[in-house]
């Protein structure tokens, strides 16, 4: 097998954990201001603190596969890299900073014992959970689709461009699945009634997810799709129709697994309809950025190769250490008062060593 086509298949992967692992944060950021309301200003700020502990310990690991499937990009397909963030500026741009405040949040939410400084934070959250969840389903839809570009490789269109009826039928799909996924892992994580809540959500919104998920695959299949790209559609399909079944049965691990693979193999499913390109041209097909002519020199994928082979099993083996850790459900008796000072780390080894809790956040 040809080392472009390796790094193909290894980018395909890069962005499948990425959208798998970092989609359950998104959703659950999305998720604060329905689950995370109580009866008073106490009960809503517990709740909240309850989702936030869910992801805290593995939003900001998840955020590395992101950086890792831009590096290996760059390196590996840089006429592909060049193009995507020259045509992608904007966009990409506003991703970056929906992370940045999103990121804050998390971090300083808890640095004040006041509602309005906590609101304020929670709604970066918000704001920076929704946005990348919208643009980088636009982002995908358009690359696999096509965009104008011309025979030096240079994006030619703008912002608008990327506004189509497909872009942003991709958004809404990204945006419908990743909060399923968010309410799935929410219901996986913790107990009470927020579990219930969030079973039920899922189950609403999950049918929402899977109605635009099929038109919207099933449009891109008809431009570009193929037998393979199909086949995983279809499968996607099916294990979004499974998980969404088993929340309403209650098995919860099951029904993560379901709502995980749905969206591993939509991803497959986008990249095997891409492939052999990496980014088609919509003005002229015989200008498409393909793995062939967007790489790097065989010099440069042969070390790049080497490195994958000894780091990646390493950075695996370290993601599934961390989620076996911090494994076990969490409810709003674990919360501490909110007024109670605590070092950043320090609840997590608390309930780590009482056998308690699976994804104490530093927010406590």
């Amino acid at each position: 097998m040809e080392l472009t086509v390796i790094w193909f298949i290894l980018i395909a992967v890069l962005w499948t954990g990425y959208f798998v692992l970092e989609g359950f944060d998104f959703g659950v950021g999305m998720l604060l201001p329905i689950l995370g309301k109580g009866r008073d200003e106490l009960d809503t700020d517990n709740r909240r603190r309850v989702l936030l502990n869910t992801i805290g310990p593995h939003w900001d690991g998840n955020e590395v596969w992101v950086l890792t499937a831009g590096g290996a990009t760059f390196a590996a397909f840089p006429h592909w890299y060049a193009t995507l963030f020259s045509g992608f500026y904007l966009p990409l741009l506003l991703i970056l900073v929906a992370l940045i405040i999103r990121n804050m949040g998390f971090e300083y939410r808890h640095k004040r014992d006041d509602d309005q400084w906590r609101r304020n934070w929670d709604l970066c959250i918000i704001v920076g959970s929704f946005l990348p969840a919208l643009l980088w389903g636009v982002a995908f839809a358009n690359i696999v689709a096509g965009v104008p570009i011309n025979a030096d490789k240079e994006y030619t269109g703008n912002l608008f461009t990327l506004l189509n009826p497909l872009g942003l039928l991709g958004g809404v799909t990204t945006l419908l699945l990743f909060l399923t996924h968010g309410a799935v892992f929410v219901a996986l994580k913790t107990s009470g009634e927020i579990r219930e809540e969030a079973r039920a959500l899922a189950w609403k919104v999950g049918i929402a997810a899977a109605v635009v998920a099929v038109v919207f695959l099933v449009w891109v299949m008809m431009l570009t799709g193929n037998t393979g790209s199909w086949i995983l559609a279809v499968l996607a399909a099916v294990a979004l129709v499974v998980g969404l079944l088993m929340t309403r049965l209650g098995r919860d691990g099951v029904a993560f697994t379901g709502t995980a693979a749905a969206i591993a193999l939509a991803v497959w499913a986008l990249f095997t309809a891409l492939f052999p390109d990496v980014m088609p041209s919509s003005t002229n097909p015989a200008w498409s950025l393909t793995h062939e002519n967007a790489a790097s020199t065989d010099l440069t994928l042969k070390i790049m190769t080497g490195a994958a082979v000894v780091f990646t099993p390493i950075v695996l083996a370290y993601t599934a250490w961390t989620y076996w850790i911090f494994r076990k459900r969490i409810s709003t008796h674990h919360i501490p008062p909110a007024h109670e000072p605590r070092e950043v780390g320090e609840l997590e080894a608390e309930h780590v060593a009482a056998g308690e809790v699976g994804g104490a956040h530093r927010d406590h």
